[in-house]
């Protein structure tokens, strides 16, 4: 959809519509929920003037702050969930995970309700479909700054929902299991010690081609682990300890160019935060000694967020 009385592929209005979907689907949790609320947004197009439509360059920017703005203010509803209670995904929503282009699992959603509206609005915009600062901003109705804080104050939430659920001995020896499956590398062993649910995030900060959104499921984070560390000359993994809790540091060429931290329940890994953006990484490229001789996992390095 560009201007008004445009014609476009129909492939074009139905990924349109999906992506919508999508975004009101991981801003609210529920399948019904996502319909009505990408249901409200073609009335909002639609009870817009000719004139006015004509004006909008990029509909589907238009649409998915309409679709933003309008989760926002459903997050904020005291009565929000008692008005969608016992509608299933399944009943009121027919092949809507089918739809998603982005998949979401249960155990997500639930660390999600326990964020702020505007907490959790910046993270999804920001960190899943990774929307330019002034989109998030415009939806949320706070600075990019201002967002880009709230993002981060989400990311910690949901660590800190699951913080430390292993003893440190533990924590330790599973992650250095992830690390030798990475390092051998051996996609079945790895996958073994994922949760099945586990969901992978990827903080590139725009400054370098890292995924954009997250990654869910055992078997996909655990090629999406092995695609990233592929074993190339200069590359390497180390064990330090980052945010109290042992993580993979991936040195190339002597330096540090992502830090992966592991949150364990059960003896599996459930998510897994791999911070490639620059500048978060500062702090670890300011020690001069070769990593090789950097600490131990013992001796915390810089925090990453």
């Amino acid at each position: 959809m560009g201007q008004a009385g445009d014609t476009v592929p129909i492939a074009e209005l139905l990924d349109e519509r999906r992506y919508l979907l999508s975004v009101a689907h991981w801003m609210l949790g529920t399948g019904p929920e996502a319909e009505d609320t990408v249901a409200e947004t073609y009335r909002r197009w639609y009870s817009l003037t000719d004139a006015q439509r004509s004006g909008i360059t990029e509909a589907r920017t238009w649409l998915t702050r309409a679709t933003g703005t309008i989760c926002l203010a459903r997050l904020s509803r005291p009565d929000r969930r008692a008005a969608y209670a016992g509608e299933s995904d399944s009943g009121g929503t027919i092949g809507l995970d089918r739809a998603l282009p982005v998949d979401i699992s249960d155990v997500l959603l639930d660390a999600l309700d326990t964020l702020p509206p505007v907490e959790r609005a910046a993270f999804v915009l920001n960190d899943v479909f990774a929307m330019p600062p002034q989109t998030v901003a415009d939806i949320v109705g706070q600075t990019p700054q201002e967002c880009a804080e709230l993002a981060d104050r989400a990311r910690r939430s949901l660590r800190d929902g699951r913080a430390h659920p292993t003893t440190p001995r533990q924590h330790d020896r599973i992650v250095r299991a992830v690390q030798q499956a990475c390092a051998t590398p051996d996609a079945t062993h790895l996958a073994a010690l994922l949760a099945p649910d586990a969901t992978a995030f990827f903080d590139g900060g725009g400054k370098v081609r890292a995924l954009t959104r997250p990654v869910h499921g055992n078997q996909h984070v655990a090629r999406t682990l092995l695609t990233l560390l592929t074993p190339l000359p200069h590359t390497t993994l180390h064990l330090r300890s980052a945010n109290g809790r042992t993580a993979i540091v991936v040195g190339h060429n002597d330096q540090v160019a992502a830090v992966i931290s592991f949150d364990v329940t059960d003896h599996h890994v459930t998510h897994v935060w791999a911070v490639l953006n620059p500048d978060k990484l500062r702090g670890w490229n300011r020690l001069h000694a070769p990593l090789e001789e950097r600490g131990t996992p013992s001796e915390d390095g810089p925090r990453t967020r």
